[in-house]
């Protein structure tokens, strides 16, 4: 696990910018303290900081080589079948250096040329250089568990690992995208291909970019998850099938030279896989979990059932997080605004896991893959409301739509958009601040930019490009493509490194997440029961508890935070002097949104994003 960063000069004659790639690599030292390496050939330049997990001896480092030095690789990442093509690449010949992971990467390309992708099975984001072709090849995996980012102009292409570090390469002016700041308004994150910083993308999960003969190509896709072939069988056969991958996806993500653990919620993923890791090991497992003085937001008295269950080693730590230190480190780290309240649990953990040990596995991926979020039955029931003779189910939106409690915000919303095409209902569930309060707190200039909700067109156009046969599964693809990548994975991501942990996700396999498109809704979402295949498989290795307890979620009081200890700062920060020249928001409108909250209506999630962006905005726009 790593980091890396490149530049690369269009003038096929020009040195690269190598004074560019060292601030870059200087600054994320935390995705990689144990080594560094550069290469410089021709108009590219290649930076690593590496986090040292297979193969700890020097000839570990990158940038790795092949044996005449012409094709060369920087990859943050893992690679699960490295074994099994070392072994096919060794037999055709190849001669390796070392033990890594990473080597196999430039003879794949050897072989099979910027095709050697379909080859991969794992987590990465890589830059690999052809110098005799001059080719830069830019690549992410399928699903986008790790971040690259880049920014194209006249002169050439950047590209580092995280936002904050690119920003520190000069090659571009700190400008905000607006387009991008309505949609994090919108979603809590900023949807791929776009970044905070106007003129800079991420490269989307699944893509490639290619960059030679003087030119800077555009992302193309070299996989696409499927969810147009289905699979035959009984629901019984089915569930031994997927309990196979599940097991054979943790084993692979067992190999490392460093000590290996995993997270432990308590919840049914986690549990999941420590139950899978415990039968294929030979010492106890080492968890870990992470609790809050908060008892409604603790799961650990679950965590330590699994861990009783199955003699793991377990530790935990319950904590009151600290705010004012935390907020300052969490926006840089994520260099452009995340407001997933959730990001700050998982932050502690990685903090507390690493003490422990430097690989973890975790359980994320299973609710996108198999139905496990809640608004996928409210939706389904939103559905059904819609079948009901159209009088009667507008009359029931309307009346859903003015209910006076003010609590009842999220029951409004939901009535509101009970008669709006499927994928604008789907967004009015996971949006945090829907279009219509959005539009409600913007100044003119921004009212009138985005009188149209851009979020919603962008759903519209994924949701109706889905291979999904069934609604459910649409809606899976559809979260599966955005929330998952932009949110889940970038959280995980940004928290674990900022800490110089790896975090390996088995549910995020690729077999097993094709496997998982395949699988019919019905068989994820029956009735009230969510992930309903997964909960089968877990059946008989977790305790009744476990299987049967509401999703609780990673989350923090946010609403009792911006009511009490943080009403304060939220409205320094909201409605000083700073933030009201920026035009974006109505300081009216922000002063009626923390009076409601104040007044018991639940804004803390909305308040929350607002407090993000306008921090973002001084740690990277106003320096």
């Amino acid at each position: 696990m790593c980091g890396i960063a490149g530049t690369l000069a269009i003038d096929p004659k020009a040195a690269p910018d190598s004074e560019a790639v060292k601030r870059m690599c200087d600054a994320m030292v935390h995705r990689g303290p144990d080594d560094h390496g550069t290469l410089t050939d021709g108009p590219c330049a290649l930076g690593h900081r590496r986090l040292s997990i297979i193969d700890l001896r020097p000839e570990g480092a990158q940038p790795m080589t092949n044996e005449d030095d012409s094709v060369a690789v920087v990859v943050n990442g893992e690679i699960y079948n490295f074994q099994e093509l070392r072994r096919d690449l060794e037999a055709k010949g190849h001669t390796f250096k070392s033990r890594s992971d990473s080597e196999v990467i430039v003879h794949l390309y050897e072989e099979e040329g910027v095709d050697f992708l379909d080859h991969l099975r794992g987590m990465f984001a890589l830059a690999l250089w052809d110098g005799p072709r001059r080719r830069l090849v830019l690549a992410r995996d399928r699903f986008g568990k790790k971040p690259l980012f880049y920014h194209a102009d006249s002169r050439g292409l950047v590209f580092a690992s995280e936002l904050g570090p690119l920003a520190e390469s000069g090659r571009f002016e700190r400008r905000p995208n607006i387009d991008a700041i309505d949609a994090f308004l919108s979603l809590q994150y900023v949807p791929s291909p776009w970044t905070a910083f106007e003129g800079v993308r991420k490269l989307p999960a699944g893509c490639r970019l290619v960059c030679e003969a003087g030119s800077i190509g555009e992302p193309e896709r070299y996989f696409e998850l499927r969810f147009d072939q289905p699979m035959t069988g009984s629901f019984a056969e089915l569930t031994e099938r997927l309990h196979a991958l599940v097991e054979e996806a943790v084993r692979v993500r067992m190999v490392s030279d460093v000590p290996l653990g995993a997270f432990l919620s308590g919840g049914l993923d986690s549990s999941l896989i420590v139950a899978m890791m415990a039968m294929q090991s030979s010492q106890p497992v080492k968890t870990f979990s992470v609790g809050f003085t908060s008892k409604d937001f603790s799961e650990l008295p679950y965590a330590k059932m699994v861990s009783e269950r199955y003699g793991t080693d377990h530790h935990e730590i319950v904590v009151e997080p600290d705010m004012a230190a935390v907020i300052p480190e969490f926006v840089r780290h994520y260099g452009e605004p995340f407001a997933d309240s959730s990001a700050l649990p998982t932050w502690y953990l990685c903090k507390y896991t690493r003490t422990g040990v430097t690989v973890a596995l975790s359980g994320d991926g299973a609710d996108e893959a198999f139905a496990g979020y809640r608004r996928y039955s409210h939706s389904r029931t939103a559905r059904a409301l819609r079948q009901l003779p159209r009088p009667i189910a507008a009359a029931l939106a309307k009346a859903l739509g003015s209910i006076p409690i003010p609590a009842a915000q999220q029951v409004r919303d939901y009535g509101r958009r009970l008669m709006e095409p499927e994928h604008v209902r789907f967004l009015g569930l996971a949006a945090h601040i829907p279009h219509e309060d959005r539009v409600a707190l913007y100044g003119p200039a921004m009212r009138e930019r985005f009188a149209e909700d851009l979020v919603a067109h962008r759903f519209g156009e994924l949701y109706g490009a889905s291979t999904a046969r069934d609604p459910v599964n649409r809606l899976l693809d559809l979260d599966i493509q955005t929330y998952l990548t932009d949110d889940i994975l970038t959280k995980v991501d940004i928290a674990s490194m900022a800490h110089s942990l790896e975090v390996r996700c088995p549910l995020v396999d690729q077999k097993l997440m094709t496997f998982a498109a395949s699988v019919p809704g019905e068989m994820k979402l029956r009735r009230l029961t969510t992930k309903r295949i997964l909960r089968e498989v877990a059946k008989p290795l977790l305790p009744e508890k476990i299987l049967t307890r509401r999703k609780q979620g990673f989350g923090l009081p946010v609403d009792r935070w911006m009511r009490e200890e943080l009403a304060p700062l939220s409205r320094d920060v909201l409605l000083d002097q700073t933030a009201r020249e920026r035009g974006i928001f109505d300081p009216a409108a922000i002063e009626t949104l923390l009076l409601q909250h104040q007044r018991g209506e639940p804004r803390g999630d909305q308040i929350w994003a607002l407090m993000m962006l306008e921090l973002w905005y001084r740690a990277f726009i106003d320096r």
